[in-house]
């Protein structure tokens, strides 16, 4: 016969292991006609926490941007989610839906505050976080950019905020890729738009997000977290 206490042992074991899976998964979602795989952390404790969407950068997946956040969410209390985006011209199109089912998905698994719902994105993840920030603006709290700028061809798409929604932007001053000049071109449309806008080039600083992952994500969030949703 199993003792009361073996009993109450192996409950606990049980839970233990059960918020442990619960933590980090590997989930599957279909939004707006395709299936997309997204990666969630939740910290441990049942308190609604805030949660961050995290968009990779083109030729990357969400496991790379997802790594690079993973321990500063833990420790942070931060959910973490992080799909994988495929790069077809066709999907900015549909991104903000996409973004928000999958958000909704996670709120299955995990106790996400709704008023602190924010998006990182670096690189082709910004370009799209532009996407997020501008047309689902009542949904997602703030955003932060790391490498990216708002095309000339798309410099209307401010007009499509129903809320002027923060957003930070980063660029390194030796990025490789994206010109400083379109970067200091997009905040300046945001700040004439009326959207409340923190700008940092930094310094030394190329392209890549994990030349200097723990400055950008500390950064990042002392801004996000400043601003919930009203």
């Amino acid at each position: 016969m199993i003792s009361r206490r073996r009993l109450g042992a192996l409950a606990l074991c049980f839970v233990v292991h059960s918020s442990a899976a619960l933590a980090q998964a590997s989930r599957t979602v279909r939004c707006e006609g395709a299936s997309y795989r997204y990666l969630l952390e939740s910290p441990p404790g049942n308190r609604a926490k805030p949660a961050i969407l995290l968009l990779h950068g083109s030729g990357d997946n969400g496991s790379g941007i997802f790594h690079m956040w993973q321990q500063f969410g833990l420790i942070n209390g931060i959910v973490l989610i992080a799909p994988t985006l495929p790069r077809a011209m066709a999907f900015e199109d549909i991104a903000p839906g996409v973004f928000r089912c999958v958000v909704e998905d996670a709120k299955t698994a995990a106790r996400i505050d709704p008023k602190r719902i924010y998006v990182v994105g670096h690189s082709m993840g910004g370009y799209l976080a532009y996407d997020a920030a501008m047309f689902e603006s009542e949904y997602f709290a703030a955003v932060a950019v790391h490498a990216a700028a708002i095309d000339d061809g798309f410099a209307g798409i401010p007009d499509h905020a129903r809320r002027k929604i923060p957003i930070a932007i980063f660029i390194g001053d030796r990025d490789q890729l994206v010109p400083i000049a379109s970067v200091r071109k997009t905040r300046d449309l945001l700040v004439a738009a009326g959207f409340p806008i923190e700008y940092e080039e930094l310094e030394g600083h190329d392209h890549f997000y994990e030349g200097l992952v723990d400055q950008i994500n500390h950064k990042a969030w002392k801004f996000l977290e400043a601003h919930p949703l009203p």
